[in-house]
């Protein structure tokens, strides 16, 4: 069913800052792959994607396997069974783009918190951390009032309208 879904103008938004700006750094706690249909490049997949298989017994990414028709299927390499490369309940994140995750949030200029309710650990304090280091932070999401914003800037909205219209005030005419 991801497969059938195509990004919405909140990703295109994003992958077209991308192409504007010196450097960002996508994180998303998105397991669909939809920032990356959409034209971003730099993109920290914190929760995994839907989209690729691991190995249960390796914990390695594993690209094609023999069709059996056993459910699931089976590594190549060990015998393991597959699974979706998704962080499931009670698991730990990779710790490789956690820490790609929290450097990107400490020297980041601007950090935009979009779409999520910002209190699951350990992505909730990233926007915390980029301002401790003195970034300017934004929060677009139709939920929150501005009044709990502890300092950040809200935009209340769906990234889908917000996000478009803050790329086209800030590049008129693209």
């Amino acid at each position: 069913m991801v497969a059938q879904v195509a990004p919405n103008p909140g990703h295109l938004a994003l992958a077209g800052m991308e192409r504007r700006v010196p450097k960002l750094t996508l994180i998303t706690q998105n397991v669909d792959g939809l920032h990356q249909r959409a034209g971003s490049q730099n993109v920290i997949e914190l929760h995994g994607n839907v989209a690729r298989s691991k190995c249960f017994d390796e914990d390695v990414v594993v690209e094609r396997w023999d069709e059996t028709g056993e459910v699931p299927p089976r590594c190549p390499r060990c015998g393991g069974l597959l699974r979706p490369d998704v962080v499931w309940f009670g698991e730990l994140l990779p710790e490789a783009g956690l820490e790609a995750a929290r450097e990107a949030a400490r020297t980041c200029d601007v950090f935009f918190s979009i779409g999520t309710s910002g209190e699951v650990e350990p992505a909730a304090s990233l926007p915390s951390q980029a301002m401790r280091r003195g970034a300017t932070v934004v929060i677009v999401n139709p939920a929150m009032a501005p009044s709990a914003s502890r300092g950040f800037y809200v935009l209340s909205g769906p990234a889908g309208v917000v996000l478009p219209a803050l790329v086209g005030a800030a590049w008129p005419g693209v």
